[in-house]
């Protein structure tokens, strides 16, 4: 087992990419082939993620140099802990989505050319996030980055609405810049140690000037911050999320800020070790982002901005985590940030099923839905209270466990960001209670919800609001598009693949809870390896770290 982990590492990267281009070769010839190669690729990755995630937790750190070439020239590709379980989550919930998003194109019988268009293109945004969990080159975690980002591009475009091209506008912008920033952030760190391997750069950064080390850091900081959604960094997203469609909503929500905040953990842990400054800096960092994304979300009316300022929010609680740079706090983070991707995307799934049955994302607009859709009802709960931090679940678990951290810190600043983080999970509380109380659990007539067997159209945005708009029948059982163009309304019943595809996250999300305990073991050894560093050097550099 252990002599066939390397071979294994380049996999993630690899398989997408592969099934992407013979997509595009395929064309648009046969669409239910096209499906069938997206979600094989899919399950390979996620088999590989998992023998991964157990074969480094048992072997250590597997690493494999591309194309033959010798550290540090060649580029290096590292699976540790934290990466297997980043692969492994990432996996999972992508391809619930990509289910989620065949089951929606079937049922609304989408022209073949949009979707010739978001296969390729969601599985090539796979490739990018595993490239950029998986290398172990500072250079070639820009490049992950531009892949994700370029084929998210033409993913939240989709469908050429007005909306869509005003947020997408809005998100180039932002990520062009976050991407500028990180590009000059890696010239000056080859110009100063003549290396991007970061296993390389682990040893050589610590023989420069302390002020210059600084320098450095905070300009590599403010890139993934950026990424990441840290406030005061992260007026971009709200905007930008919610007029997507449902399926790339969901998997940017859940997944590409976690990409940025992976960033920040590994940065931290690897490049940067000890640096009180900094650390400091990201504690009050997280503090604002928590209580600024909670208040945002609390004066919002459509569920899936309010989603969208919570995920701004929690964000803070994983910086808290990586500001604290203790043990303890990693592992909160480690496993905060696993909980998260599957929980966020999962309750954006069931805001695309609330949007598609009532026609809009408005609370203005949708009532009733625990009595109309008890099954809706019961798909947004759960979840919706894991994210909330009821205990027992892995949402109060992982709020839990950043609280000791704190309380072990000891500091009046960690205190201060204990009680912010209890501040801010009792306000989640209170918003998402706000949210049910009028969408589920108010009367169908006190809202004013939409007939079914409608199609809504809005000049200006799709995504909410939609009564504002013109009224157009459509024929019975047909129901319009989801992936590239308008919101739907159709009959209760929702096509299968996309709520099997829903339920399968919400358990899968409920499995955080059932095994929290070796997750959490496994993520406070996540930790220790990461807070440690040996186990990483000694992997990629030949001979050790001493070396």
């Amino acid at each position: 087992m252990e002599a066939l982990l390397p071979y294994l590492v380049p996999l993630p990267v690899v398989v997408p990419l592969l099934a992407a281009g013979l997509k595009f070769a395929i064309g648009v010839r046969s669409p239910l082939l096209n499906q069938m190669i997206s979600v094989v690729a899919l399950v390979v990755v996620l088999a590989t993620g998992g023998a991964l995630l157990f074969g480094v937790h048992a072997y250590g750190p597997q690493v494999v140099q591309v194309g033959g070439w010798e550290f540090p020239i060649g580029i290096t590709l590292v699976a540790d802990r934290l990466s297997a379980l980043m692969v492994t989550v990432s996996s999972a919930i992508t391809l619930g989505v990509l289910v989620y998003s065949i089951g929606q194109g079937i049922a609304d019988q989408e022209e073949a050319t949009p979707l010739a268009i978001f296969y390729p293109t969601f599985l090539i945004l796979v490739a990018g996030v595993s490239n950029a969990f998986l290398t172990g080159d500072l250079f070639n975690l820009y490049v992950g980055f531009e892949i994700l980002l370029t084929s998210s591009y033409v993913l939240m475009t989709q469908g050429g609405t007005l909306a869509r091209i005003r947020a997408g506008s809005t998100y180039v912008v932002v990520s062009l810049l976050s991407s500028v920033v990180f590009l000059i952030a890696i010239a000056l760190i080859y110009a100063a140690t003549g290396t991007v391997n970061m296993a390389h750069l682990a040893l050589r950064l610590a023989e420069l000037p302390t002020e210059l080390q600084l320098t450095l850091q905070a300009i590599l900081l403010m890139a993934f911050a950026i990424k990441a959604a840290v406030f005061p960094l992260s007026a971009w997203l709200p905007d930008s999320y919610p007029t997507a469609p449902a399926p790339v909503t969901a998997v940017f929500a859940g997944l590409l800020t976690k990409v940025g905040v992976y960033a920040i953990i590994r940065t931290q842990t690897l490049l940067f070790p000890e640096d009180s400054v900094v650390d400091t800096l990201l504690l009050w960092a997280a503090l604002a982002t928590m209580v600024i994304g909670i208040f945002g979300a609390m004066a919002q009316t459509d569920i899936k901005r309010m989603l969208s300022f919570i995920l701004v929010s929690h964000i803070g609680y994983m910086v808290f985590g990586i500001g604290l740079a203790s043990v303890h706090g990693m592992s909160g983070a480690v496993f905060y940030v696993a909980h998260h991707i599957t929980v966020q995307t999962t309750l954006f799934l069931v805001a695309g099923l609330v949007e598609r049955r009532c026609g809009s994302s408005s609370l203005n607009n949708v009532s009733g839905l625990a009595k109309i859709s008890p099954v809706l009802g019961v798909l947004f709960f759960i979840p919706a209270m894991n994210l909330a931090g009821i205990p027992p679940l892995s949402g109060f678990l992982g709020k839990l466990g950043l609280i000791q951290a704190g309380v072990q810190d000891g500091s009046p600043l960690a205190y201060l960001l204990v009680g912010g983080a209890v501040a801010t999970s009792l306000l989640t509380l209170y918003s998402i209670v706000r949210l049910w109380n009028y969408a589920f659990w108010r009367a169908p007539e006190e809202g004013r919800p939409v007939a079914l067997g409608t199609l809504l159209e809005s000049s200006e945005d799709e995504s909410s609001d939609l009564p504002n708009g013109n009224a157009v029948p459509i024929p019975a059982g047909r129901a319009p598009t989801g992936i590239g163009g308008k919101a739907v309304v159709t009959s209760d019943v929702f096509p299968p693949l996309m709520l099997g595809a829903t339920v399968a996250l919400v358990l899968l999300g409920v499995a955080f809870t059932v095994f929290a305990g070796p997750l959490i073991n496994y993520s406070y050894e996540a930790a220790v390896e990461l807070t440690a560093r040996t186990s990483y050097l000694n992997a990629v550099i030949p001979g050790g770290a001493a070396q």
